[in-house]
């Protein structure tokens, strides 16, 4: 089945994001318009997720925009690879090395505009 994006990688996805939430806690995962999160059909969400959609054209909104465009620009870009594994360990490479260095994903992630002060 994977490595297609469709609804049933996607319904796998969630299983996997919901197995690692903290017993008694909530995950919300924020989806963009993408054809596999959508979600009516045979889409499966855990009970412990919750899913948050954002509007059309509006990639401001969305936090993961910026990760991807960090992993393309310092970890994956100008690469040419002979197979598909090899782009498969190059991803999977540069994902570790992100999620290792929270602050990194937090300084990329983080808006300004969104900030609350009490």
């Amino acid at each position: 089945m994977l490595p297609l994006a469709n609804g049933a990688a996607m319904t796998l996805h969630l299983a996997e994001i919901s197995r690692l939430v903290a017993p008694g806690a909530h995950a919300v995962v924020t989806l963009d318009g993408a054809g596999w999160h959508q979600t009516g059909g045979k889409l499966r969400v855990p009970d412990n997720v919750s899913l948050l959609p954002l509007p059309p054209y509006s990639p401001e909104l969305n936090p993961v925009e910026n990760v991807w465009q960090y992993l393309r620009q310092n970890q994956l870009s100008n690469r040419v690879f002979e197979a598909y594994e090899a782009i498969v360990d190059a991803c999977c490479t540069a994902w570790n090395a992100l999620t290792d260095d929270p602050a990194r994903i937090t300084s990329i992630a983080t808006r300004d505009w969104a900030q609350v002060t009490v």
